[in-house]
């Protein structure tokens, strides 16, 4: 009986180190994945992110949509030149009824060949009377109005379903393709907080980036590369310096 019990208490102590030890390892790896998560987030965090809205008068009372996009600035910059600029998000789609609408896609220029999304809040500020660098752009509050050719290129659909009738709308002047009593109200852009990236789902956490705009767009998952169709029916140029795909989402 004296020998069983300490037999077992032996295969206890042998046992007991083995599950310290293991325990021990369980928790250097959950802080080593845990500081791991904050560096990525840190690192893929957006620099900051802004709410552009679109207003429009129609003959049945003004049309409202807004987006929320999120830029980012690369942290590896060469001299004077910097980083590269990204960003997230889709273009704005307008339902202004009666089967008419307007798309301000994520291109700027009469031609839509100007890439100018990533730094339309600077921009926009900037001509508002509150020009900052780019670095501090973060930094700003408050919405400002988005006017002349900072203004992104808007197209419109005959049909939503088929890309060949897209054609470019002439900004201040959008009565002629829609009709007496429709105007481009106003556009502004307003920024807003980063949130707790990357759990930023709406409210206190955050303003998600919006996105949908395949679902408006029944052609978008054909094959053929119907986006650049759209653009080609537009007279757009997009492709010379942004995708066609990503003049209406970015990943």
């Amino acid at each position: 009986m004296t020998l069983g019990y300490g037999r077992l208490l032996a295969s206890y102590k042998i046992k007991q180190p083995v599950r310290m030890g293991s325990m021990r390892l369980l928790r250097v790896a959950a802080v080593a994945a845990f500081l791991l998560f904050i560096a990525w987030a840190t690192i893929a965090r957006p620099d900051h992110k802004y709410r552009l809205t679109f207003n429009v008068a129609t003959p049945h009372g003004m049309v409202s949509a807004s987006n929320v996009m999120a830029v980012y600035l690369d942290d590896f910059s060469i001299g004077p030149i910097g980083g590269g600029i990204g960003m997230k998000g889709d273009a704005v789609f307008l339902d202004l009824g009666e089967g008419k609408n307007i798309i301000a896609i994520l291109a700027h220029g009469k031609d839509g060949s100007e890439d100018r999304i990533g730094t339309l809040a600077r921009e926009a500020f900037a001509t508002a009377g509150r020009k900052v660098q780019f670095k501090d752009v973060k930094q700003l509050t408050g919405k400002v109005p988005v006017q002349g050719n900072l203004i992104p290129t808007l197209v419109t659909f005959t049909d939503l379903n088929e890309p060949t009738t897209a054609k470019v709308l002439d900004i201040g002047d959008i009565d002629t393709s829609f009709g007496k009593g429709y105007r481009l109200q106003s556009v502004s852009l307003e920024m807003l907080p980063v949130g707790l990236w990357p759990f930023d789902f709406g409210g206190p956490l955050g303003e998600p980036v919006t996105r949908g705009i395949e679902g408006k767009l029944p052609w978008w998952n054909k094959p053929g590369r119907p986006n650049a169709v759209a653009l080609r029916a537009a007279g757009l140029r997009t492709g010379s310096t942004i995708g066609p795909e990503l003049a209406f989402s970015r990943n």
